[in-house]
């Protein structure tokens, strides 16, 4: 008899974050923090409100003002699911200018919702894997890029000889209640990584998913029959690996690496194939007036940009600034992270995959958290 466990969250990657796709539907009182960050903006220039749930948001902001007079951009900080639902709830009187949060999903809805500017992308030197996660239509580009689905282990409790080398090794009695995951309803990589392995289980290319999400749902019914832990949020399931609860588990890379440089010298990281990109996403709300939306481009120029670059590798050292760069001649902030060649990882189609999320999730919940 497996115990499934749910913890309360932790703020940003060692927090709660609530589901893209439900955030987006959901409705929620206006949140006054980001009217008051709105409304407390110089009024000598051009005001533009980031939200954003990334490590690294204030640095750069910070930065970007310092190099930028005349614009001055406020921060509203929070977790991508409280964030999408001031948006939500902000309707056709929107507060923000810029969301930047990880997972593309959210943004397939907005871009579906018709709340995202398009042809937003900059003319810089996209990587191969920065090209494969800018929108079809160009209202939503990467800055960065971690993987979900990252096999997370401590080296103590567990040699890498000894691990599962594919998604269906996961499966054997010899892993039993050694695996861990996040809650997909308060962790935003979370549902990437589910949709991730129904893409990859079910062979998706185009079409009908339904013979996809069949075969996920049998995969993690499998993995919970084995003893799968549920936590909230990267926190609790990184504490659940250090107090010997779990060995491993499948969550985000950058949260990996974060705990082997910080806190757990014999965390590491390793990959089963596929795991699943997961692009730090960045786009400009439409509504917002012309001389906005000139300075919310300005502020993407920027975060792609060598200077902005640095400045996302320096502004969190031990959480999100441990990404793959996006861009080609770039390079990542610390050598615990591997060539992104050597990392096999597979890109999913956003508005393909986040209209399911709230039907994904909601079964998960029934069958997998609390059933």
């Amino acid at each position: 008899m497996h115990t499934t466990t749910i913890t309360p969250g932790i703020r940003r990657g060692r927090r709660a974050t609530l589901s893209a796709a439900a955030a987006v539907a959901a409705l929620a009182t206006l949140a006054w923090p980001a009217v008051r960050a709105y409304a407390s903006a110089k009024a000598s220039g051009p005001t533009l409100v980031v939200y954003s749930a990334q490590g690294y948001d204030s640095a750069v902001v910070t930065a970007f003002n310092k190099t930028n007079p005349g614009f001055t951009v406020t921060l509203n900080d929070n977790s991508t699911g409280p964030l999408l639902q001031q948006i939500q709830a902000e309707g056709s009187h929107p507060k923000w200018g810029v969301l930047w949060v990880d997972g593309s999903q959210a943004f397939a809805a907005l871009d579906r919702q018709g709340k995202l500017l398009r042809g937003i992308v900059p003319k810089v030197p996209f990587n191969v894997v920065g090209r494969a996660n800018i929108a079809r239509d160009g209202s939503f580009v990467p800055t960065g890029l971690t993987a979900t689905g990252a096999l997370v282990y401590d080296s103590s409790q567990i040699s890498a000889a000894k691990l599962p080398k594919t998604w269906a090794d996961l499966l054997k009695p010899e892993y039993a209640h050694m695996l861990g995951m996040n809650d997909p309803t308060q962790s935003g990589p979370t549902y990437p990584l589910i949709a991730g392995l129904m893409n990859y289980l079910g062979h998706y290319t185009h079409g009908s998913t339904a013979a996809a999400v069949k075969a996920g749902e049998a995969y993690f019914a499998k993995l919970k029959h084995n003893g799968l832990v549920i936590n909230a949020t990267n926190g609790p399931t990184l504490g659940a690996i250090q107090s010997h609860t779990i060995a491993m588990a499948i969550i985000q890379s950058s949260a990996g690496y974060g705990a082997e440089i910080s806190t757990s010298p014999t965390m590491r990281v390793a990959y089963l194939n596929p795991v699943t990109a997961l692009p730090g996403t960045i786009g400009i709300d439409r509504l917002m007036p012309v001389t906005v939306q000139k300075e919310a481009r300005r502020f993407v120029d920027y975060v792609l940009s060598p200077a902005g670059q640095h400045v996302m590798q320096t502004g969190d050292p031990q959480g999100d600034s441990l990404f793959w760069p996006v861009l080609e001649g770039e390079t990542p902030a610390n050598k615990v992270i591997p060539a992104l060649a050597s990392v096999p990882m597979q890109t999913t189609n956003p508005y393909v995959w986040g209209p399911l999320e709230n039907q994904i999730n909601a079964w998960f919940t029934k069958n997998i958290t609390n059933g």
